[in-house]
């Protein structure tokens, strides 16, 4: 080894012995988003030590709206807080032993929670995206298009700059009703116990809670990011549903569809370096939020 590569190597090594240590993030569990408290209306809040007004990312998980937990986030949590962002994943109630739009307003009572009380933790309530994954992405999706639901708990239209449903199949519950029912019968198979119809209710009530059917210009909806796995039909065709709306409305939707994954994958792995998809997401952020983090 020469005295130059000798050289390199005792000033990487004094480097890396001086670089202070990555910091934890400030991790609250379990916050009371709605009264009387239990588990399913709890949240997390996620946030870098330091700093105040950090744009702010509220996460709704997936699960058929009948399971899933705030606790399952993988790798998203430390990725938004290292890239400067407040993280908060909330809970929310399940059918059947609530209806669909009680679960609907129980997220939308968790996004008004953040906004009053958000800044408290160094996060800025004017800068909040909205994501969810599967049964998350319709919810979030939901809100965005539809402000009515967050607006009744006291946050402006204007405070959602952006959404990111990822691998959704019901942004149009009708279509992907007709979708599957189609597919059983041509397979043969029984309806399930508990498929869309039960979940959602009647006809009026999918069209209702369907993201496509509230998509109009000048209502201040904010940009999409619609994530799907690129080879999944049923996705990838509701996907192109919602973007086709947003877009017809003139507002800016990007589609990406994720090769060489899947439904669960997708969401497990958002967060990790070199996933593309996380790629596709923090450039979106950058973006809706006009800067460019670290």
């Amino acid at each position: 080894m020469n005295r130059l590569s000798l050289l390199l190597v005792s000033w990487t090594a004094i480097t890396a012995a001086n670089a202070p240590a990555q910091t934890a993030p400030r991790v609250e569990r379990d916050i009371a988003y709605a009264e009387p408290k239990n588990e399913r209306h709890l949240l997390d809040v996620y946030a870098p030590t330091d700093g105040k007004n950090r744009p702010v990312v509220v996460w709704v998980h997936g699960g058929g709206w009948m399971r899933g937990s705030k606790n399952e986030m993988e790798h998203k949590p430390a990725a938004f807080v290292e890239k400067g962002f407040v993280f908060v994943p909330v809970n929310y109630r399940f059918v059947p032993d609530v209806k669909m739009g009680d679960i609907v307003r129980d997220v939308a009572k968790a996004v008004g929670w953040v906004h009053a009380n958000i800044g408290r933790y160094g996060g800025d309530p004017s800068r909040i995206l909205l994501m969810g994954h599967s049964a998350g992405a319709q919810l979030a999706a939901l809100l965005c298009a539809d402000s009515r639901y967050v607006e009744a708990v006291g946050v402006p239209r204007t405070r959602i700059k952006g959404c990111v449903p990822v691998d959704g199949d019901t942004y149009d519950v009708p279509l992907q009703v007709a979708t599957a029912t189609a597919r059983r019968k041509s397979l043969q198979q029984p309806p399930p116990k508990m498929g869309h119809p039960e979940k959602f209710g009647d006809l009026a009530r999918q069209r209702e809670y369907s993201a496509v059917n509230h998509v109009a210009p000048n209502r201040g909806i904010p940009p999409f990011l619609l994530l799907h796995v690129a080879d999944h039909t049923d996705t990838t065709a509701q996907a192109y549903r919602l973007w086709a709306a947003l877009d017809q409305a003139g507002i800016p939707a990007t589609l990406f569809g994720a090769e060489g994954t899947d439904h669960v994958k997708l969401d497990r792995d958002l967060g990790l370096a070199g996933d593309p998809a996380t790629k596709a997401l923090f450039e979106f952020m950058d973006r809706v939020l006009g800067e460019k983090r670290r």
